[in-house]
């Protein structure tokens, strides 16, 4: 049989990784951390579900390490002491505040010296799995690949039969959304019981004196926007209602990105794709590019076209008489300007494309795309 350890914090990213690994047919150790961290409810939560899980017939060993007397030296926000968690999103600068200085070092020192004692008792290979993803790089240093590969490089110089021991980061390209979604497919695969086992986690990094989740974290938003965008209800309980907590993270999102695409875009891109503007015909960057590639929204680099799409219609903007089938574009009736068009939006992130008309080739359907070079970035093909 496989064998895992992990560090399994009792958060949506880690109970996730548990159940893909049980799904896998490994054997799993988990650790748990007490570092003085102020949502030590997490700790609680984590137990909820091994119990669960031992219910069904997974049994887990499970330790609880208690770092709190040497990580209360470190300066955190998230540490008992240290300043009050800040709100807003979780990609904001204030966010850095709740860095514990070298924490995923420390952790994974100790699981790498756990599943080398297993490897060595048990004379077998050992994974270290851990539930980092991409989402959180920006934040936590310690949460990059680089970070990791340096970090197994050294414990592998560092000890005897090394070789026993790897580490495995199957989130890392992922978001929380992606995680959840693959959460999904394995407790289908188990036959667990999906709103239990969420429902027995804790993100949030200010949870009130009951365990119920603020909301309002940047843990929080991160999360509530993953469940909404897989249509889901998050199970787990919150001091206000679902609608409310929705309500402040898709505000918090808004805010965030309409901040960045302003640092992002130029004053034009802006305009057309935020504000629905339209760019002067004939003064397009795409009107008369000619080469092999693909197009995506400026704004979240969305496939939207290929080069095979795109026709000359003299009209003084970039045409196309297809979208990609990936591309799902949205349609909206146009009311503005005295007339009734449809607009065309990216499904992705809402940026405004342009128009659709009627009086495209044709041979493919007879559509026009009438799109804002502002709104799209080309890349060419590679011979």
């Amino acid at each position: 049989m496989k064998r895992a350890v992990m560090a399994l914090s009792g958060g949506m990213d880690s109970t996730a990784l548990l159940i893909r690994l049980l799904a896998d047919g490994y054997r799993v150790d988990c650790l748990s951390y007490n570092y003085g961290q102020k949502h030590s409810v997490e700790l609680e939560r984590a137990q909820l579900n091994l119990q669960y899980l031992a219910s069904e017939g997974f049994e887990i060993e499970h330790k609880i390490i208690d770092l709190s007397s040497a990580m209360d030296a470190f300066e955190s926000s998230l540490i008992h002491g240290g300043d009050d968690i800040p709100e807003g999103h979780y990609q904001a600068e204030q966010m850095k505040s709740t860095v514990v200085p070298n924490r995923n070092a420390i952790f994974a020192s100790v699981l790498y010296g756990y599943a080398l004692s297993i490897a060595t008792r048990e004379s077998c290979k050992v994974e270290i799995a851990l539930g980092v993803h991409s989402g959180d790089h920006e934040i936590y240093p310690d949460c990059r690949p680089e970070f990791y590969h340096a970090l197994e490089h050294a414990f592998a110089i560092g000890n005897w039969e090394s070789e026993n021991v790897s580490f495995t980061l199957p989130y890392l390209d992922g978001d929380k959304a992606s995680i959840l979604e693959d959460a999904q497919k394995a407790v289908a695969l188990l036959k667990l019981d999906f709103i239990r086992i969420f429902a027995n986690t804790n993100t949030s990094y200010n949870p009130d004196e009951e365990g119920r989740s603020s909301g309002k974290s940047g843990a929080d938003i991160e999360r509530i926007l993953a469940f909404h965008s897989l249509g889901l209800t998050d199970p787990v309980e919150y001091q206000t209602s679902w609608d409310d907590v929705l309500k402040n993270a898709l505000e918090v999102e808004e805010k965030h990105k309409d901040e960045e695409y302003r640092q992002r875009l130029t004053e034009e891109q802006y305009s057309v794709t935020r504000e629905s503007a339209t760019e002067l015909a004939f003064t397009g960057l795409y009107l008369d590019e000619k080469r092999g590639g693909d197009y995506f929204c400026i704004c979240c680099g969305h496939l939207l076209f290929t080069s095979e799409m795109k026709f000359d219609s003299g009209c003084g903007w970039p045409s196309f008489h297809t979208e990609h089938p990936d591309a799902g574009i949205r349609h909206i009736e146009d009311l503005s300007r005295g007339r009734q068009r449809i607009e065309v939006q990216c499904t992705k992130c809402d940026a405004h494309l342009g128009h659709i008309f009627e009086d495209g080739p044709q041979a493919f359907g007879g559509q026009r795309y009438c799109i804002n070079s502002a709104s799209l970035e080309f890349e060419e093909m590679e011979e």
